[in-house]
């Protein structure tokens, strides 16, 4: 038996062009796509749904993804980010993406929730919760700080772990100002 399912895994890889898991996982997402879709219908929100979605592609598109490729570039392109031959002192492990992943995370965060964290649905939400939106921006506050902090904490896991690997005749040294490291 298991010759036979071993062969019938070939032969879906072989005509579907990847691994079957691929497609079960696909067919999932689509299963899940469909039952949203179905549910807006249902709720008969799907004007405001395809007005959101739209809005939302092209805000993304032409908007954000711009500014905040543009914002990378800047980060990686800093003038005293310059690499240093291997045969130097031991390197800084790279700082941008112990920046860039909370930065985004707490970017998202406020992007789904910015109408209650700036206070712009105080009284749809006060109508429909009898709630007030008071503690939103210092809860996205707490949870950006933590999600900051976590990364600092990986960064400094991560330094350590280099100084240990790296031996004790070479210490991990930052760059001095002024001066390519």
């Amino acid at each position: 038996m298991p010759s036979r399912s071993r062969g019938v895994y070939r032969w879906v890889s072989t005509h579907y062009g990847a691994d079957p898991l691929h497609l079960l996982a696909l067919i999932a997402c689509f299963a899940l796509a469909g039952y949203a879709a179905g549910r807006v219908v249902a709720a008969g929100i799907l004007a405001g749904f395809l007005v959101w979605f739209v809005g939302a592609a092209i805000i993304h598109d032409l908007l954000l993804y711009p500014l905040y490729s543009l914002a990378d570039i800047v980060v990686q392109r800093r003038p005293w980010h310059r690499r240093r031959p291997p045969s130097g002192p031991v390197q800084w492990p790279p700082l941008v993406n112990y920046l860039r992943v909370p930065a985004a995370l707490s970017g998202l965060l406020l992007l789904v929730w910015f109408p209650l964290i700036l206070r712009f649905a105080e009284h749809n939400y006060r109508k429909a919760s009898g709630l007030d939106t008071s503690p939103y921006l210092g809860r996205w506050l707490l949870v950006t700080g933590v999600l900051f902090a976590g990364s600092a904490l990986a960064y400094a896991i991560r330094l350590r772990r280099d100084r240990s690997s790296s031996g004790s005749r070479t210490r991990l040294r930052p760059p001095r100002p002024g001066m390519p490291p």
